[in-house]
């Protein structure tokens, strides 16, 4: 089977289970089991998927797909601001929206940066790669996502300037922050049923949903933020679309300034940040 043959009997096979985008998966899904980039596929048509079990391998990712799992979970990786992070059901899928954090947070200098629920490391690591002076630490309370997020730093070359501790919340995390970011789970426990099966089926439910109102990890980070952010520190924090209200309340509760809140490109509110005042 050339590349080009098993291109189109990807495709097909996904169209027929009515896959939204059965060309591009199927290139995604074909470059992976040949070991090449998706883009490479234009240039050597005629050369060879590869053996019998490479065959195989093919088909058992399109089984993959047309079960629902996302295409970025099947290959492994996923493309966030400028890297490829590595990725596996045991973190949750980096998506587009969540950029936006990362560029709010690249608007102003800092050296010391805390992400609160590191996951696959792609809000930390992307900041820090932009930030070559800056160190950081990454707090999940998942050994495989703090496993990940490990393997994605020194992939991308910020091992050296990241710390990745296990903790639940604030229990074990000490010192101050110029700046903390989180994209906590915000999904309330009676929303997760509506959520699309490749989120709710293969993203971990634990960075999903704090089981209850879609409030409860804003609650905690907002109690710590007086002892862990230095005067003038920012915080940013991922939000869903109808929570800006709620989280903005409780971080001036917390007695922070300059409650903001940002929208996505979809003109959704995405993301909250505020400030530590620098004096008392």
């Amino acid at each position: 089977m050339t590349l080009r043959e098993a291109l189109a009997w990807a495709t097909s096979e996904l169209r027929a289970a009515g896959i939204a985008t059965p060309e591009r998966d199927a290139r995604a899904l074909v470059a992976k089991v040949r070991g090449i980039d998706p883009m490479q596929l234009s240039l050597m048509p005629d050369e060879p998927l590869g053996s019998t079990a490479d065959q195989r391998r093919l088909d058992e990712c399109l089984t993959a797909r047309k079960q629902g799992m996302p295409v970025s979970k099947i290959i492994g990786r996923r493309a966030f601001w400028k890297h490829d992070f590595l990725i596996t059901t045991d973190v949750l899928d980096p998506r587009p929206e969540t950029e936006i954090l990362v560029e709010l947070a690249l608007q102003e200098p800092f050296r010391k940066v805390l992400d609160m629920g590191v996951g696959s490391g792609c809000i930390l690591i992307s900041l820090l790669a932009e930030r070559p002076e800056a160190r950081g630490v990454g707090f999940d309370d998942s050994a495989e996502a703090v496993l990940i997020a490990g393997q994605n730093a020194e992939a991308i070359g910020v091992a050296d300037r990241i710390t990745l501790p296990m903790s639940d919340w604030w229990d074990d995390v000490g010192g101050r922050y110029d700046l903390i970011v989180s994209n906590p789970p915000y999904i309330a426990a009676d929303e997760m049923g509506g959520l699309a099966p490749e989120v709710r089926d293969y993203d971990p439910r634990m960075a999903l949903t704090d089981e209850g109102d879609g409030l409860g990890a804003y609650r905690k980070i907002a109690g710590g933020l007086a002892d862990h952010l230095t005067p003038g520190g920012r915080v940013l924090l991922e939000i869903g679309p109808t929570q800006a209200d709620a989280v903005s309340q409780l971080l001036r509760a917390a007695g922070l300034e300059k409650v903001e809140t940002h929208a996505d490109l979809d003109g959704r509110d995405r993301v909250v940040g505020a400030r530590m005042p620098k004096s008392a």
